[in-house]
């Protein structure tokens, strides 16, 4: 009998991740033990230290760097990342499936609707594009940085005293907390982290059965849309913790990649909208990136990068 050992990180909503992608493949091939095995990330065991500084300190990202050597050192032969999480740029000898679909897009408010915030309410997160998107559309706000798996960063609304926290809608919904949702933001005005939404599938490219077992499992049209996003990213040298918003989405054999980039305190905003061949995903996001920065997105980015 053939055994995957499929590696995650800890939390509630990996774990859940995980079961959603394995539970048609269990069905599928009965004779293949899929085992799951959880790996800590520099993230996950620090709390308090801003994530771009945790993801300095491991050499890449706060969450995906040390599941990514578990692959490379073939200790696990698949991993499920969120994909938002990921560096745009692949490891040597690690390739990237397209996902399984993709779960709501779009961040929500917890706690309170934007307009129902009270003047200066406090709201809760610590992601530079979601303050800088709510600054924008309220300059009022105050933002308190907060860091955690989903369940303590909802509880954070009564133990910090806050109005509202954001979280991503696909986390919640996933995790069955959709009652929690006062809000969902529209994603023309708040367009989410590229990827969002969607799970990373990584694996060995020389691992012939994950391959062979992963085959057909993805979605290419919800692939298409994540390489866009990813690829407009790539070409602005952003990551996760830079205040860059995303959404691709095909209709028919054309997809259209909405971006933005925003300053921190919101006073500034660039926003472009361009249409191309589904085929041609990374060309687009290259289109869309090019537009961006005639706008002056680089003089935006460059003001975050030096504290990133």
């Amino acid at each position: 009998m053939s055994t995957l050992v499929v590696g995650s990180r800890a939390s509630h909503l990996a774990r859940a991740q995980v079961k959603e992608f394995l539970a048609p493949l269990r069905q599928r091939f009965p004779d293949v033990t899929f085992r799951h095995q959880v790996i800590l990330e520099g993230g996950d065991q620090d709390r308090k230290t801003a994530l771009s500084q945790v993801s300095a300190r491991a050499g890449g990202s706060a969450f995906s760097t040390n599941q990514e050597a578990a692959l490379v050192a073939g200790e696990v032969d698949v991993i499920v990342h969120s994909l938002k999480d990921l560096p745009t740029a692949n490891p040597r000898g690690l390739i990237l499936l397209p996902p399984p679909g993709r779960e709501d897009v779009r961040d929500a408010l917890c706690g309170s609707t934007l307009a129902g915030l009270p003047q200066g309410g406090r709201i809760g997160t610590g992601a530079a594009r979601r303050i800088a998107q709510l600054r924008r559309a309220r300059p009022d706000l105050v933002p308190v940085p907060i860091r955690g798996n989903v369940p303590p960063r909802l509880n954070k609304l009564k133990t910090m005293n806050l109005d509202a926290v954001v979280l991503a809608a696909a986390g919640l919904k996933r995790l069955g907390l959709d009652d929690a949702i006062s809000e969902i933001l529209p994603v023309e005005q708040f367009p989410p982290s590229p990827g969002q939404g969607a799970l990373g599938i990584q694996i060995r490219e020389d691992n012939e059965l994950a391959r062979e077992i992963l085959a057909g499992t993805g979605d290419l049209v919800v692939d298409a849309e994540v390489r866009a996003e990813r690829a407009m990213l790539a070409d602005l040298h952003g990551g996760c913790s830079v205040p860059i918003g995303a959404y691709g989405k095909a209709d028919g054999d054309m997809l259209t990649l909405h971006a933005q980039v925003t300053s921190v305190d919101g006073t500034k905003q660039v926003q472009a909208c361009l249409s191309g061949p589904l085929n041609e995903p990374e060309k687009l996001g290259m289109q869309v990136a090019g537009l961006l920065l005639d706008q002056g997105a680089e003089g935006i980015l460059a003001q975050i990068r030096p504290g990133v």
